[in-house]
């Protein structure tokens, strides 16, 4: 099930310019930054560990990234 929203995806795309969007574009690109978020999170996940902490910090999203 995804967290993001398509309203949020419309809104991104529109911020750059586009005039005109397709429903599959706002699709692809949920899809596309939920797995780059999930991606980062699992690496956050380890930096934390790594800390020995079991609270993931904003540092630890930033260094992931």
């Amino acid at each position: 099930m995804p967290y993001i929203s398509l309203s949020s995806m419309e809104k991104i795309i529109r911020d750059t310019g586009a005039e005109r969007i397709s429903p599959s574009a706002c699709v692809a690109l949920r899809d596309i930054l939920e797995d780059i978020a999930r991606e980062i999170s699992k690496k956050a996940v380890k930096i934390a560990q790594h800390a020995k902490r079991k609270t993931v910090r904003g540092e630890d999203i930033r260094l992931a990234r």
